[in-house]
């Protein structure tokens, strides 16, 4: 996660450290290959977050390890974790994984890859979505509760990272619910201004 905002927009517990969960494959929505589907009976959510796209197999990195951390990263991207935000709030009260709530078909859309030389500091990035061109989040990476290398390691302590895994790193507050028909865009900035990037 990102922010401290976030967790209290959702009535969340400030974590002690990285928590994470699985989204398929099949969640992923390329760029220009459709609508996102909302299931039925679903309160359909976004969270624009970065997306880290690893570079090389990845295994028990010591938290304090950055440079190999950020070494190991091949790349970045702008994606939307789509979530049923109704069956994570079912799957929180009853103690149960979160797949359900975030692993449906089309619930990842992410924009083309973004090579790693173009956001020297992964840190320091603006990250903004809009729903029907009203701007709806729009924080810095900065914020991050556990900064991408931690999270990493926390994630490469328990599996293996591969190439080619995409790592959603968290989403600043604003996040919100969607209807059908209602149009995303989504995108970053590296604030020294050298580098932007919007997907719709």
């Amino acid at each position: 996660m990102l922010a401290s905002d976030h967790i209290k927009e959702l009535n969340n517990a400030r974590p002690a450290k990285p928590f994470f969960f699985l989204k398929p494959p099949s969640s992923i929505l390329p760029p220009k290959s459709g609508p996102v589907l909302r299931p039925k009976g679903v309160k359909l959510h976004y969270e624009v977050e970065l997306a880290v796209i690893m570079g090389k197999t990845t295994t028990d990195l010591h938290e304090g390890d950055e440079n190999g951390a950020l070494d190991a990263i091949h790349g970045y991207a702008v994606s939307i974790d789509m979530t049923a935000r109704n069956a994570q709030d079912e799957a929180k009260k009853k103690g149960l994984p979160w797949s359900i709530a975030k692993g449906f078909d089309t619930f990842l859309p992410m924009s083309n890859y973004i090579p790693k030389d173009s956001i020297p500091d992964p840190h320091n990035v603006k990250l903004w979505l809009s729903v029907n061109d009203e701007v709806r989040q729009n924080d810095s990476t900065g914020l991050m509760l556990f900064r991408i290398p931690r999270q990493l390691a926390d994630i490469s302590q328990c599996m293996t990272l591969e190439k080619g895994d995409v790592v959603l790193t968290g989403t600043p507050k604003g996040v919100g619910s969607l209807e059908v028909g209602d149009v995303l865009k989504a995108g970053l900035r590296e604030k020294r201004g050298l580098y932007e990037y919007k997907e719709t």
